[in-house]
């Protein structure tokens, strides 16, 4: 039976110790099983370093931030399987796994004892690897503001709701106006940019958010960056992440598919999130495609 090390992110919105133990019998049916809970941040790489040297695969029971922070510990060479256990999840949802952790862990289990997986690629922006999505300018101030708020007595971050009210008091704030602030190298300039290594780009509660339709995990990264943004362009901005389709077409918007390097310049130091984790403000970044990067148990 294949032995498999399970990260537990304690602090995770929907993690508890009942989902915890329910989760180990899951795996249980079908893998041996060592947990290891986190305790605190930059933890959960460590913790995924060693487990890739002594075990057959490696299982996450968290949300994005503890994701990112476990890819960002192994070289590759084990499979990895990520249960959802944050308030959105945006990476185990879009690999399509269920949003219920113990239905999750079953397939998850499924797969190792199987030998099924599957091999996708990472991004990675100024040496940080990423799973799903990254962003300069407007998100990234949206993931700092939602920091802010602080998090619950148990550790939860603020939902979705919370972030949909903190993305609407910036549209206020602003007056619905984002100037061209930065230079996306070979292709222009713009208000902000957003990176997508995979499609969905984030979840908004059950609406998936189709920032770039045609990203795909096995490929390179998307963008796209609008050039300015003014009131009467955000409704438009809005209805074409809701839409799936196809590249997107639309007067005023830089895009690029299956790149292996993009360049931004900012102005101004300018605030940069990956996964939702606020890494910083920043006037240059390097975001590029590590093709082939892991295998992932689905």
């Amino acid at each position: 039976m294949s032995r498999a090390v399970l990260i537990v992110n304690p602090y995770s919105t929907n993690v508890d110790r009942a989902r915890v133990v329910a989760v180990e019998t899951a795996l249980r049916t079908r893998v041996e099983v060592d947990t290891a809970f986190t305790e605190g941040p930059g933890h959960a790489t460590q913790l995924a370093a060693d487990a890739a040297a002594r075990a057959e695969a490696i299982v996450v029971f968290s949300g994005d931030g503890t994701y990112n922070e476990v890819l960002n510990g192994i070289d590759g060479a084990v499979p990895v399987g990520f249960l959802p256990g944050g308030g959105t999840s945006v990476f185990a949802r879009a690999l399509g796994l269920p949003r219920d952790p113990v239905k999750a862990a079953a397939q998850v289990g499924d797969a190792l004892a199987e030998g099924r997986s599957r091999r996708i690629s990472l991004g990675c922006v100024n040496g940080r690897r990423f799973c799903f999505s990254a962003g300069i300018g407007l998100d990234g101030e949206g993931v700092r503001r939602l920091n802010a708020l602080g998090r619950a007595p148990g550790g939860a971050r603020p939902g979705d709701l919370r972030f949909a009210r903190v993305f609407a008091g910036m549209v206020v704030e602003q007056r619905g106006r984002w100037p061209d602030t930065l230079e996306v190298e070979g292709y222009g300039r713009a208000a902000f940019v957003l990176v997508a290594n995979g499609d969905p780009y984030s979840y908004a509660g059950p609406i998936a958010l189709h920032v770039a339709p045609e990203a795909r995990f096995e490929l390179g990264l998307d963008f796209v960056a609008p050039t300015r943004v003014v009131p009467r362009s955000v409704p438009r901005l809005v209805g074409l992440m809701l839409r799936r389709g196809g590249r997107r077409r639309m007067t005023g918007l830089l895009a690029g598919h299956d790149l292996d390097r993009i360049e931004v310049r900012c102005d101004r130091p300018l605030p940069l999130q990956a996964d939702g984790e606020d890494l910083g403000d920043v006037e240059l970044a390097t975001f590029e495609a590590e093709r082939d990067a892991v295998a992932v148990l689905v």
